[in-house]
């Protein structure tokens, strides 16, 4: 018998734990760790901080489905993960053993690192849900007496589209309030130029971020340190290539959102050999750590190299294409070696991602996300909004019937018809 555990219950570590049950034995068990009892569908988030969904449309309590399907869930979220003993704490008190563990955490929300940042500061965020719920509430405020509002990642972000997705779902909100007049817009981003990404650019997004910007009278402000924020005004410095400011900004605003950096969650950080010193998960092409050859990862934890230098620190992605690739590797790797045989089984790491614009969108498609590229592509058009809307549902619809099949690559690939564009 061997104990299977998989830490995070978020987009990555649910379809974790669907996709590993088809390769246990018998006699094996399999924990599913998750921080709270409900599930988050993550890339709704933006929509939520309009009013355009509630929360409970999005969220999915996870304990019936993991009884119906014979897995252990513990909702208590892990204090430390030690991984010489093999044993995790449990925030709870307890503690619980494995032989296997995937580690699916997400990340941990780094707005500690500039001063003012975040819901316990000045600036709202998407990150999660309860976030999300807690900017609405603020946007409704803000209506009621308009004015300047920012957007936009601080530096070392990792996640750049739903940056973009909320200003521009921002935006059509207020028009549709008959408000937007009343409302300048600045886009601020760590990104060395427009439509960047984390990728450098996928297809002619530089090209198609910066029109669609332009369209809607939203100023940006890229190469962005954020310095500090203060209750309505935020101090942003341009930098340049070789650390020099190469210009100041002071941008009041009335209304503020900003996405962190990312890091890696406090029972992982600073385990030699496990994580890297932002607390990211080493891993090798396998998901595999090689210092402990019983843990993998997947999903947001996993450390990737940036792209390539930036006069602000930039982080590469992980959209939910390349973490399904990442998940499905995984557990054909663990169902290898519960049958005594070795990983073989790699991710893809291609990116396709649907960016909704509240009415239009880009999607991409970058094989592989690092240049150069097999496949460079991107599309823009109010398809890509009905396909955000329409994926959102069928995500929600397996998650709630518990299926392995592959979300991403079903729906993308299949109903999309991007496997023509992947296959080149």
């Amino acid at each position: 018998m061997a104990e299977i555990v998989v830490l995070g219950a978020g987009l990555g570590g649910t379809i974790m734990a669907y996709e590993l049950l088809p390769q246990l034995r018998p006699e094996d068990r399999l924990t599913l760790i998750g921080q709270g009892s409900r599930f988050q569908f993550v890339p709704s988030n933006p929509w939520v901080a309009v009013g355009w969904r509630k929360a409970p449309e999005i969220e999915v309590e996870l304990a019936p489905i993991m009884g119906r399907k014979n897995i252990r869930f513990i909702d208590a979220g892990a204090a430390r993960v030690h991984p010489a003993e093999n044993r995790i704490d449990i925030k709870d008190g307890s503690s619980l053993t494995y032989d296997y563990l995937v580690i699916a955490t997400g990340p941990d929300l780094a707005f500690d690192e500039v001063p003012g940042l975040g819901p316990q500061g000045h600036t709202q965020s998407i990150c999660q849900t309860p976030h999300a719920t807690e900017a609405f509430a603020a946007f409704e405020r803000f209506c009621a007496k308009p004015g300047p509002v920012v957007v936009g990642a601080a530096q070392g972000a990792s996640c750049f589209g739903p940056a973009y997705e909320f200003a521009f779902v921002l935006d059509t909100e207020l028009r549709k309030r008959g408000i937007r007049d009343k409302v300048p817009m600045t886009l601020v981003t760590p990104e060395p130029y427009i439509g960047h990404l984390g990728l450098d650019g996928v297809g002619d997004t530089k090209s198609m971020m910066e029109s669609e910007l332009r369209q809607r009278h939203i100023k940006w402000v890229t190469n962005a340190r954020v310095k500090q924020v203060n209750p309505d005004r935020m101090i942003v410095e341009e930098m340049a290539m070789g650390g020099q400011i190469a210009a100041a900004h002071d941008l009041p605003f009335a209304y503020a959102m900003l996405l962190p950096a990312f890091r890696g969650v406090p029972a992982l950080r600073g385990i030699e050999g496990l994580t890297n010193p932002r607390g990211f998960v080493l891993v090798d092409k396998h998901q595999q750590n090689t210092a402990f050859p019983n843990i993998f990862a997947i999903g947001v934890c996993v450390a990737l190299p940036p792209i390539g230098p930036t006069p602000v620190p930039v982080g590469v992605p992980k959209t939910g294409f390349m973490i399904e690739s990442m998940v499905t590797a995984t557990a054909l790797n663990i169902g290898a070696l519960l049958r005594g045989d070795k990983p073989v089984h790699s991710p893809t790491l291609n990116a396709v991602c649907l960016a909704d614009f509240g009415d239009g969108g880009v999607a991409f498609v970058a094989k592989p996300q690092i240049p150069p590229r097999n496949v460079n592509w991107s599309a823009k058009g109010t398809w890509v909004h009905y396909a955000k809307i329409g994926f959102e549902k069928y995500f929600l619809h397996k998650v709630r019937r518990g299926t392995a099949e592959p979300f991403y690559e079903h729906f993308l690939m299949e109903r999309l018809n991007i496997k023509k564009v992947m296959e080149g």
